[in-house]
């Protein structure tokens, strides 16, 4: 039985143009090594699982290949690049700063960096989550990192920049990764599905990388789940919204068509569903205003580029949003944001959240009230 590789291993860039979402960093780097404007110390920071660690390990490949391609790209050709894609490169060493962060093993590391290259032009070391290091260790690797021999290249990754002692960010080069894009991470969802045969529905993938928050291991280990589930067959809408316990985004329209109704039996009973599926009070308010947003957003053709679903989806949103006042949407909003202020001081929550919708619900007879006695007022005056 072959053992299985998970789809963030399996599927790991290997080179610059196959990383996913981060183009000025690869670009930069890449112009770095055809110019020959290599710094001597890098740090990337940025959130989790946007490709940090895989860059810098890209980049340590690349600028000791042997036949390096005109576009700034390694061949994976080469005995260098065949030995680092073995995992078996004397080039690259890699330290892992939360395990090894005392003087002794930075000064360990120091005494490493005096020897040369058996082969290849440049010794590379990758220092992750180097935020970890004790304040004594950095103050034993500023002088190195400052002046390091012409064949070591330090290259530090962070998620926690702001831990990292000025003296040390004014020796580096600094990259900050983005949060991955939801399109960006749902193409690259798309492309795995056809590799590995996997049948998928758009919606279902465009789920997974909202869910994943910016950062593509999260969005891979999600896929990888929903397809251990179907076994392998299919990625569908609704076993990922059960899988991940996430409440289906129809539920909203519909509680917003009652609103617009001026139903509050039709918006309690939905309210009632919903918490009998399980699904927490405080979410379902931070769904409902996530909704009357998106509604917001369609009411303009420049802003509904900030809409990011599905064209099914799309669809849906802007019919809904012909039939939402822009004055019952900023209004709505306001009382979601106020409710979601005060729902964790509420000693009844269930009773915080119907309050809630009974005011919706009546907000289309406030609004149309507000503006009779408005123009009432201007006849008088």
């Amino acid at each position: 039985m072959e053992n299985f590789v998970v789809s963030a291993r399996k599927y790991r860039p290997s080179d610059f143009k196959s990383v996913v979402g981060q183009s000025h960093i690869t670009t930069t780097l890449k112009n770095a090594i055809k110019n020959e404007h290599l710094a001597q110390a890098f740090l990337f920071c940025g959130p989790r699982g946007v490709g940090k660690t895989t860059c810098a390990r890209i980049l340590a490949k690349t600028i000791n290949c042997e036949n390096r391609q005109d576009n700034g790209e390694a061949c994976n050709e080469c005995s260098s690049c065949t030995a680092f894609n073995s995992n078996s490169s004397f080039n690259v060493h890699e330290l892992d700063a939360a395990s090894n962060n005392t003087v002794d093993d930075i000064r360990n590391l120091v005494d490493q960096v005096r020897y040369v290259p058996q082969k290849g032009k440049y010794k590379v070391y990758i220092i992750d989550e180097v935020h970890m290091l004790s304040t004594q260790a950095f103050n034993a690797f500023l002088k190195t990192l400052e002046e390091p021999p012409k064949h070591a290249i330090f290259i530090l990754a962070t998620t926690e920049k702001h831990k990292i002692i000025p003296t040390i960010l004014s020796r580096c080069q600094i990259f900050d990764f983005n949060r991955i894009q939801i399109q960006d991470i749902s193409q690259h969802l798309e492309y795995i599905s056809k590799e590995e045969g996997v049948d998928y529905e758009t919606e279902a993938l465009r789920l997974i990388a909202t869910k994943a928050d910016g950062a593509l291991r999260d969005a891979l280990s999600i896929y990888d789940l929903i397809v251990t589930f179907s076994a392998g067959k299919k990625v569908t809408y609704q076993e990922t919204i059960n899988n991940l316990h996430v409440l289906d985004y129809d539920y909203y329209f519909k509680v917003t068509e009652a609103l617009l109704e001026e139903s509050i039996s039709k918006a309690l009973l939905i309210f009632d569903e919903i918490l009998k599926k399980g699904f927490d009070g405080h979410n379902f308010l931070v769904g409902l205003s996530e909704h009357l947003r998106e509604l917001m957003v369609c009411k303009d053709p420049d802003t509904a580029v900030l809409l990011q679903v599905s064209e099914t989806a799309k669809s849906r949103y802007v019919e809904q949003s012909a039939k939402s006042p822009y004055s019952f949407l900023l209004s709505a909003l306001s009382i979601c944001n106020q409710a979601d202020l005060s729902y964790k001081a509420s000693k009844n929550q269930r009773l915080h959240v119907e309050l809630v919708l009974m005011k919706l619900a009546k907000l289309p007879h406030a609004i149309s009230l507000a503006a009779v006695a408005s123009g009432e007022a201007k006849k008088k005056a």
